[in-house]
């Protein structure tokens, strides 16, 4: 979980949901595992059906993906709520600021809410987002939040807000750190068309080992750099 988006959410210098943030694109590029239109494409990085996505509409799929976001958001804020106790410490006995960090994003069908992350540049950062999961106002996976105004939420790309913002999505698990901003939002609305279960499982599974792989790239280079 955790980079800074263009107009979004501080992402995820500090971190935020998903952990990394929008390149500059051509606009020319196309994410892994996007079709030219609906159907598998070869190398795709997330298991691909056809049909209506579960968790996009008023039928019993998109009950089942909430279900999901509640148990899963409220078993991590427990497991979670030693380290959410102490970042909110030992940012307060840091110095004077405030501790969390307030932005207006656009939820499902465009309604705003106020998300919060830690004032801290760490993948901890996110940790409050769990708290909008449980609330319904994001999702665990789902495309990236931006704020109301920004150009992707109007127009035809208006209906990534079909569905609630996430935590992660298929763009955090892409492989790489400088993916356009274009690549990231055909892979948002990629997600939106065609979700389903097993899509959301794997972007869960391989979250994790995607955050971990690109610390451990930014780490070497800033290391390379040193040298």
């Amino acid at each position: 979980m955790t980079a800074q988006h263009r107009g979004t959410a501080p992402h995820h210098g500090t971190a935020g949901p998903h952990g990394f943030g929008p390149g500059r694109g051509t606009g020319r590029g196309r994410g892994p595992g996007l079709p030219h239109r609906p159907g598998p494409t070869h190398g795709s990085v997330l298991p691909y059906r056809s049909g209506p996505a579960y968790g996009s509409g008023p039928a019993h799929g998109s009950g089942l993906k909430r279900g999901i976001d509640l148990l899963g958001g409220a078993a991590l804020l427990l497991l979670l709520a030693p380290a959410l106790g102490a970042v909110a410490l030992s940012l307060r006995l840091a110095d004077e600021g405030p501790v969390l960090r307030r932005r207006t994003m656009a939820g499902r069908g465009g309604r705003t809410f106020t998300m919060l992350t830690f004032r801290t540049r760490s993948p901890l950062a996110a940790l409050p987002l769990l708290l909008h999961v449980v609330r319904g106002e994001m999702s665990l996976v789902g495309p990236c939040p931006l704020a109301p105004g920004h150009p992707e939420c109007t127009g035809g790309a208006r209906r990534r807000l079909s569905v609630r913002p996430g935590l992660t999505g298929p763009w955090q698990i892409s492989g790489r750190s400088d993916l356009p901003w274009e690549e990231r939002e055909l892979l948002d609305l990629h997600y939106v068309d065609h979700h389903w279960l097993g899509m959301d499982l794997a972007v869960l599974a391989r979250t994790l080992p995607a955050v971990r792989r690109r610390r451990l790239r930014r780490a070497s280079a800033r290391a390379a750099r040193l040298a």
